[in-house]
């Protein structure tokens, strides 16, 4: 993994301009590094490979409720006024298709040939704070025990980390409750700060030699104490406005003890176990392994894919599925992800990015679930 670092004391940061900003993305381009950034398509703000800070949403913004998601207008240029989009930074560490090997035919047998692992070196421009607790998640996943993932291994090995704090909350977000945000303080190369009042710029730190090395060379000016104040003030701001809250307080167990409360019913009639929250959230690692071959049976090939636990043969054991009903399903998933991970994983699952909540076609609330289990927790549980 990346040496990494918490966030630099107040005298090692920097202001970079606009100017210095899109110079710091060419630099990294011709280190070689592929930039993955923010980027308007298909009516959303994705994580894409972009050129350079030409291509990031400048002037974009999101509009985010239960089930509800489009994009609007600023009234400024800010690059990063937006909170998190559908794509959160999974897709390019825990791929969603991989081929993990291949058998060919040949006259005295097969030849069976591993999958190399040799992936790009990856920038990701524009990563939040909660996203880096999700990576931070994924990686105790698959990189922690005895046992590591060798793809996730090496894609993780090869990433440089530009992260922006949140000038924005969204309508979904609830970083705070999960102390997740809205502020970066791990997992960076270098963190910035957009600064709209009192002249566009950036706040710019290190979390990294390389990052610090890099700044260096663009000979940004050392920030000011009215700088320091102003980036402050935009992520205080973030804080202060945040979409949702969910009351986390000795959370494992109220779930634990309210296995059988009727509020898993009332949220079976409206799930549709469509698989979306699942495929958004940005800490899910279900997977399954399909084997296939060609119709002559000279070449077969084993796929790792993306898989959850709400599909039905999810859960398929010898003779039958464990959780056959959307009730279930539902209840493993929310349980799972606030309450027993700490018991895996010694962390929550959910990171409070609220993307579960968005993309759900019927608008179903993890934060909304939680406090109504809590307001009648004891009361119905058993029922």
């Amino acid at each position: 993994m990346p040496e990494v670092t918490s966030s630099a004391p107040e005298e090692g940061r920097a202001q970079l301009s606009l100017e210095q900003f899109a110079a710091l993305l060419a630099a990294l381009r011709g280190e070689g590094w592929r930039l993955v950034g923010p980027t308007v398509r298909d009516g959303a703000l994705v994580h894409e490979d972009i050129s350079g800070a030409e291509e990031l949403p400048r002037g974009w913004t999101e509009v985010q409720e239960a089930g509800t998601y489009r994009l609007a207008r600023r009234e400024d240029g800010a690059l990063f006024g937006y909170s998190v989009g559908p794509k959160s930074w999974k897709h390019l560490l825990f791929v969603p298709r991989l081929r993990l090997m291949s058998a060919h035919r040949e006259a005295e047998g097969f030849r069976v040939e591993s999958e190399p692992t040799e992936p790009p070196r990856l920038a990701l421009i524009g990563a939040r704070s909660c996203d880096l607790h999700a990576i931070a998640v994924q990686d105790r996943t698959f990189l922690e025990g005895p046992y590591k993932d060798p793809d996730y291994a090496a894609r993780r090995e090869r990433l440089f980390v530009v992260a922006v704090n949140c000038g924005q909350a969204g309508g979904t977000c609830f970083c705070v409750s999960m102390r997740t945000g809205p502020r970066a303080t791990f997992g960076f190369d270098i963190a910035l700060t957009e600064v709209l009042e009192g002249g566009h710029r950036f706040l710019a730190e290190a979390g990294s030699e390389r990052g610090a090395a890099l700044l260096s060379r663009l000979e940004a000016r050392p920030a000011s104490e009215e700088d320091i104040q102003a980036a402050d003030a935009v992520v205080e701001r973030t804080a202060q406005s945040m979409g949702r809250t969910m009351d986390t307080t000795d959370i494992k167990g109220l779930l634990y003890r309210n296995l059988e409360h009727p509020r898993w019913d009332d949220v079976a009639q409206r799930c549709l176990a469509c698989t979306n929250c699942t495929l958004v959230c940005p800490t899910c690692f279900c997977s399954t392994v399909e084997d296939t071959s060609d119709l002559r049976g000279d070449v077969a090939e084993r796929w790792r894919r993306w898989d959850s636990c709400f599909t039905l043969d999810h859960s398929y054991l010898h003779g039958g599925n464990v959780r056959h009903t959307i009730r279930g399903r539902y209840r493993q998933w929310l349980t799972h992800k606030v309450a027993s991970w700490w018991d895996q994983f010694g962390t929550s699952g959910c990171i409070g990015c609220g993307r579960c909540i968005t993309w759900c076609p019927v608008g179903i609330d993890i934060t909304e679930e939680v406090a109504a289990i809590r307001a009648t927790d004891g009361a119905r549980s058993g029922a």
